[in-house]
């Protein structure tokens, strides 16, 4: 599975000035992750960013015309990765067409694009449709800091079991396996923490 939930939009209709004073409103409906790679913010050195899924711009023209910049259903909150790689791309060139022939994207709060993707259990992000994989490759879902990030997540939540178990368990009935298995868990978090440096 690529995600446990899909994120989904408040259906915010306040007039704002800019749309960057959503950022609050996206970090909780998108519960703190990003839309399009499921990253979560924590791990991560560069502050997430909003996207526009229908961009603004496409070759220095405006091309956003069927909402204003502000509407907040078209604001994805993303990693600044997935962000500068989806940039202005738009390949239908029609902005109300988001995706034809396998091109193109699927709006991140679409349940349907929970289907484009999988999970390895390294941690790796493999498309499984046709339009997935062209995602895949434009949003560059391939670079390895999104495995590091899903491998770290899934070992603190190792991690914080282990501390549940340790917590309920005497010293007497400890055994020096679930020890080891614990000590094991921890060093392979700290190796991917200190990955995270070299990103």
């Amino acid at each position: 599975m690529f995600r446990d939930f899909t994120p989904k939009r408040q259906n915010i209709t306040r007039k704002v000035s800019d749309y960057k004073n959503h950022r609050s409103d996206l970090k909780n409906d998108f519960k703190e992750r990003c839309g399009y790679c499921n990253d979560i913010y924590v791990w991560r050195f560069a502050s997430f960013e909003i996207d526009h899924f229908i961009p603004r711009k496409k070759d220095k023209k405006t091309f956003l015309t069927i909402k204003s910049e502000t509407d907040y259903s078209n604001l994805v909150y993303a990693c600044k990765s997935c962000n500068n790689s989806k940039s202005n791309k738009w390949p239908t060139n029609d902005e109300n067409l988001h995706n034809e022939n396998d091109i193109g994207f699927i709006d991140p709060c679409d349940d349907n694009y929970n289907l484009q993707f999988d999970r390895l259990n390294n941690g790796q992000i493999k498309a499984i449709t046709p339009l997935g994989n062209w995602m895949f490759k434009e949003l560059k879902l391939y670079k390895p800091q999104h495995e590091f990030i899903w491998n770290l997540e899934e070992l603190d939540k190792i991690i914080e079991e282990s501390e549940i178990i340790l917590k309920s368990t005497t010293e007497e009935t400890l055994s020096n396996d679930l020890k080891d298995i614990i000590l094991d868990f921890y060093r392979k978090y700290r190796q991917y923490t200190k990955l995270l440096g070299n990103l």
